[in-house]
């Protein structure tokens, strides 16, 4: 009896071994497999805009032939012919101013031996007063005394090496674009040139002129009327009263409020004078010969 319940439970043990081993030997397979591979990285392409920055080209503003002074490499023949070309409007604009000038000087005399001016003259008086922003105020003698400061030739040599040195000998884009030869600015919008450095807030542009006469009036205007050149005015008075010659280096003394730069303008254009005085005897020269001829 013991003998079967003893083969019995061994029988139940092998079955229940025979049941679970199968289990308990079998590795459990993972839910994901991680393979490495070596992967290359993918190419990233990075495109680069390429602006190009066009230059824009300015039109002149005027339909004068200008010379290109730039081509001139050889800096004697560039004077010349910069000088040549600017200096007949300056010499045209001197001679009218001499004319206007004695006919002031004419009327002064009349006036202070008690004689009057003819309607015509008063009429020629008047004109004069409204350009030169005279004191209509003021008695006659005393207008025309104040029109003899400012009715006045500038020397020529004077105004030849301010032209350069304000345009570059006649290259600068204001020369160039403008006929502005002399720096002169203007305050209406349209007026001319805006400045490429020009501060924000700021209004002024560069002046621009139809003609090379119209530039050069511009600049003895501006000296002969502006405030700013009261003293250059006293210094050419000064001369005139001690019937002193109109000496060019003497008179660019009067010219610190010319540029932002001070003395150091007036040095540079007293320089420019000494440097090329060859060319203004030269210039004197021709014109002497041609007169005689």
């Amino acid at each position: 009896m013991k003998t079967m319940l003893f083969v019995r439970f061994f029988v139940c043990l092998a079955l229940v071994i025979a049941i679970v081993a199968p289990f308990t030997f079998l590795v459990p397979k993972p839910l994901m497999t991680i393979v490495d591979v070596d992967v290359e990285p993918a190419t990233v392409k990075v495109v680069v805009q390429v602006v190009e920055k066009v230059k824009v080209i300015e039109k002149p503003l005027h339909k004068v032939n200008l010379p290109d002074f730039a081509a001139i490499y050889d800096i004697p023949t560039k004077k010349r012919q910069f000088f040549g070309f600017v200096r007949p409007a300056i010499e045209a604009k001197n001679n009218q101013l001499a004319e206007d000038r004695s006919k002031l000087e004419h009327w002064h005399e009349q006036i202070s031996l008690g004689l009057g001016l003819t309607i015509e003259e008063q009429t020629s008086l008047q004109t004069l007063i409204k350009a030169y922003r005279i004191n209509k105020e003021a008695s006659t003698l005393q207008q025309i005394n104040d029109l003899l400061i400012r009715v006045d030739i500038i020397p020529t040599s004077l105004v030849l090496v301010q032209a350069a040195n304000e345009s570059a000998w006649g290259t600068s884009r204001f020369a160039r674009i403008g006929l502005n030869f002399f720096g002169i600015w203007c305050y209406r919008t349209g007026c001319g040139m805006v400045p490429g450095g020009r501060n924000t807030g700021a209004k002024h542009e560069v002046a621009a002129f139809q003609s090379v006469d119209a530039a050069v009036s511009g600049y003895f205007n501006n000296i002969n009327k502006h405030n700013a050149y009261h003293v250059f005015r006293t210094i050419r008075a000064e001369l005139r009263a001690q019937d002193q010659a109109l000496d060019a280096e003497i008179l660019a003394t009067g010219l610190l409020p010319y540029s932002e730069r001070g003395v150091q303008y007036v040095l540079d254009i007293t320089d420019m004078l000494r440097h090329n005085q060859r060319y203004f005897v030269k210039l004197n020269s021709q014109q002497q010969t041609a007169s005689s001829d």
